[in-house]
């Protein structure tokens, strides 16, 4: 069995925030839900985080995703590992993972999980640009690690060593728990070091290996907000990156902004300033075009989607979308259509070969096929306490400027003309007229200009 303890208790000072350290974001997604994404893809069967501050926040967050213990008061590194005793006493391979290392990646933690088949604990290293104050790990002859050394206590020959301790960590799960029985507190700080268990462990002629990470940047805790700005740019190059491998075309990496978890196929072109966040999918061959904002949402194929924002909806094949054109709450948008510029949808569907070219608000409405939906209609679905539904139904044409006070149906084939505010339904063929009678008054131009 293979187990995770995410450290996540720590309040982050540097970070200026009420907000746990933890549940800051990192191309949209809180460092710990990362971690919790990362230990599943590397085969984790049990994920306890180890919370203190603000636990009920990162607790409600994360429900359902791992298991919690509490650290409370925070003694330590050691300390916090030892609160996981959901673990205690089971049989497996436990990595110790710091919950401000969002950057990790699975293949990383799999490594880790496979180099405890012929030791008890290894830590992970990594040889950054500045090793400055970091600990050194010093290795013998057989590359197994013989000491972690505090930067402040290293020799001149120790800091020469660039390699350093990451503060993460695998081990056996029952070594674990028995060495951590061992820890003293007999320290300044009167805490439980995990760091500790190096000696405790190699003390009971067990192996202790060091593991190189792949890259330091991966490796990099979070500790304040130019920090975090650096992983976000990490890994949003390394999502970026991933994604143009499998065919995607991405005008300006360095200027678009996706989420880990959407999924784009083969033949996509996005274009610079572009978000794409939370569970969107986009299909084959659409192009995607500066200024978009698409959220939790699901893109068909062959579809232009123009400076838009697309929320909580769904747009199928072949449609332009935009500019400007902002489509939200539940709203299907089915194949070769037209959602122009200056266009609001709140749930509605818009069936095949609908228009709705410029400067309309449809809320909670229905729209058949090959319909027509002129400039400036808005339908009226809210009377201050309920909110109604609009239909309009195949072939319909809706004039300019029309007000649709919902609820109201516009039959097959009907005509509302254009300044028409309707109140009740039209029925299929018909024609809606509601107008105030125009009146033209001779020479009144005139004297309206020349007061």
């Amino acid at each position: 069995m293979k187990y995770v303890v995410i450290m996540a208790a720590g309040k982050g000072t540097r970070m200026q925030s009420d907000l746990p350290k933890v549940m800051h974001k990192v191309c949209n997604t809180p460092m710990i839900e990362h971690l919790i994404d990362v230990s599943k893809e590397a085969g984790a069967d049990k994920i306890v985080s180890i919370v203190g501050y603000g636990s009920e926040i990162v607790k409600k967050a994360m429900e359902g995703k791992c298991e919690f213990a509490l650290q409370e008061p925070q003694l330590g590194t050691g300390h916090a590992v030892m609160q996981a005793k959901q673990l205690e006493g089971l049989k497996g391979k436990t990595l110790v993972i710091n919950g401000d290392t969002p950057c990790l990646n699975p293949e990383t933690l799999a490594k880790l999980y496979d180099e405890l088949d012929d030791c008890s604990m290894v830590v992970l290293t990594a040889i950054p640009e500045d090793a400055s104050a970091y600990g050194r790990v010093i290795k013998n002859e057989d590359g197994y690690l013989e000491r972690i050394v505090e930067f402040k206590d290293a020799n001149e020959e120790e800091r020469a060593v660039k390699e350093i301790n990451t503060g993460i960590y695998g081990f056996d799960n029952e070594v674990l728990f028995e060495s951590l029985k061992e820890i003293k507190n007999d320290n300044a700080q009167q805490e439980y070091y995990i760091t500790d268990l190096v000696e405790i462990i190699k003390g009971k002629n067990k192996k202790v290996k060091a593991v190189l990470a792949s890259n330091s940047e991966e490796v990099a805790g979070i500790n304040d907000r130019v920090e975090l700005a650096r992983a976000n740019k990490y890994m949003q190059r390394v999502i970026n990156e991933r994604l143009m491998e499998s065919g995607v075309t991405i005008i300006d990496p360095d200027n678009t902004y996706i989420s880990k978890s959407v999924k784009i196929e083969k033949d996509v072109v996005i274009y610079p300033n572009v978000h794409i966040q939370g569970n969107t999918v986009i299909g084959e061959n659409t192009e995607i075009l500066p200024q978009s904002f698409i959220v939790n949402s699901k893109i068909g194929k062959n579809n232009l989607i123009d400076s838009s924002h697309i929320i909580d909806s769904e747009v199928k094949d072949s449609n332009y979308i935009g500019p400007y054109a902002h489509l939200r709450m539940n709203c299907v948008v089915e194949n070769k259509t037209r959602v122009g510029n200056f266009v609001e949808f709140k749930n509605v569907h818009f069936n095949d070969l609908s228009r709705s070219g410029h400067l309309t608000y449809l809320g909670d409405t229905y729209v058949g096929k090959d319909t027509n939906i002129g400039c400036g209609v808005v339908t009226i679905n809210f009377d201050g306490k309920n909110k109604f539904r609009t239909t309009i139904k195949d072939r319909a044409f809706v004039g300019s400027n029309v007000g649709l006070i919902a609820p109201i149906t516009v039959g097959n084939d009907a005509v509302v003309a254009a300044g028409t505010t309707a109140n009740r339904d039209v029925e299929d063929g018909d024609m809606a007229i509601g107008r105030v009678t125009q009146e033209n008054k001779p020479g009144y131009g005139y004297k309206y200009k020349n007061k």
